[in-house]
């Protein structure tokens, strides 16, 4: 189900998470098995409850036979990054925001629901004395394991500057914090494969080269489908929930130990 609520734990204190849907109720209209609310168990057990993406994006990096040097970025209102070393090592955490603080941005000056294909960040400035002071916040160098909630990071980064000058510095700051992010894998990859909404704004991505240091590529790339990577990927959990598999490790929510999640009804 759609998360409404994220709250990473603090030292002394579990996180929170909330997840609508009613998996018993769904069961019973659809009469199959549902397999629903992914992250309880592993927040329960001390995990961050997210990034849940990195088994299926290493599956998808195994199948391209990338490793290493590729990394799978999505943008969809948090970024995330999955790393695979090609054995059995897979490192996962939330980069910083996405697409959710321009988007607001955009939406509190009136003009629609995003950015659309980044023709606004495109005709901007970046306020490159605001984007310092932002790049210095303590989430961009803290170790992972960590995740973050839509709303983490807000629109009001972009407080008194114009609609151009806002969406490009705000914009910069996604794609900057990736780069910090990079930074913290145990290898840096060459290679971005994107995927999320983030992918179809052409200036996230010409940013993404250029303040992460990164080739850049679409997920379309390697054959995947870029707008339904997450949704396969709750697929792929769904089947690991019915077989009893792990679907989250120490080393992408950092739960004590590799940790079976969901539950099935039906």
């Amino acid at each position: 189900g759609q998360t409404v609520l994220h709250r990473a734990p603090q030292p002394g204190r579990i996180g929170r998470t909330r997840q609508l849907g009613d998996g018993e109720l769904m069961a019973a209209i659809l009469g199959t098995k549902v397999a629903y609310d992914f992250r309880s168990a592993d927040v329960a057990a001390g995990g961050q409850g997210a990034p849940l993406a990195a088994t299926y994006h290493a599956a998808l990096l195994k199948e391209a036979d990338a490793s290493g040097d590729t990394a799978v970025l999505n943008l969809g209102g948090v970024g995330n990054v999955t790393w695979w070393d090609g054995k059995d090592n897979i490192v996962a955490f939330d980069t910083g925001p996405a697409n959710a603080p321009v988007n607001d941005f955009i939406k509190a000056k009136g003009l629609g629901e995003m950015d659309r294909d980044g023709r606004l960040a495109a005709a901007g400035t970046v306020d490159e004395e605001r984007l310092a002071l932002l790049l210095q916040h303590p989430y961009l160098t803290k170790p992972y394991p960590k995740s973050l909630d839509r709303f983490d990071f807000t629109a009001a980064m972009a407080d008194g500057l114009g609609t151009e000058d806002g969406a490009a510095t705000l914009t910069a700051f996604t794609t900057a914090a990736v780069g910090k992010a990079l930074d913290l894998l145990p290898r840096r990859p060459k290679r971005l494969a994107v995927s999320g909404g983030g992918r179809r704004n052409p200036t996230m991505m010409a940013m993404l080269a250029s303040r992460a240091g990164v080739e850049v590529v679409q997920a379309e790339t390697l054959g995947w489908k870029g707008d339904a990577v997450e949704a396969e990927c709750f697929a792929f959990l769904a089947v690991r929930v019915l077989r009893g598999l792990p679907i989250s490790f120490p080393s992408t929510t950092g739960v004590p130990q590799p940790m079976r999640g969901g539950r099935l009804a039906g």
